[in-house]
């Protein structure tokens, strides 16, 4: 799961990105992933999903160079870059999922 507005900054500084390009299997628009913590749940479409890690950059995103991974690199909520990789999350309630459904957090954890 990753926002497009961070895709969008990063086409903005010249990154070669669309939806889907970060390997991410969800993009959200509209939430803030600063606020995400771990544990957080989410709803998209039918389905909700629980937020279980930060995803860490992999060799897959190699193609657009080294400083993409650097640049959104961020396991620890305390950074910055807090959210720009987007999340791992896990299918707690399945569901249907189509474009432009609504996604929204449903739960915090804290």
């Amino acid at each position: 799961m990753v926002a497009s507005e961070v895709i969008d900054d990063l086409i903005a500084r010249g990154y070669p990105l669309f939806p889907g390009a970060l390997g991410e299997n969800l993009t959200t628009r509209g939430i803030t992933f600063r606020d995400i913590r771990i544990g957080d749940r989410l709803r998209a479409g039918g389905a909700t999903v629980e937020i279980t890690a930060p995803r860490d950059p992999c060799s897959g995103l190699d193609i657009y160079g080294e400083s993409l991974k650097e640049e959104i690199r961020a396991l620890d909520h305390t950074s910055p870059r807090w959210g720009m990789s987007g999340f791992y999350a896990s299918v707690v309630e399945p569901g249907r999922v189509r474009p432009d459904d609504i996604i929204a957090v449903v739960a915090k954890l804290a």
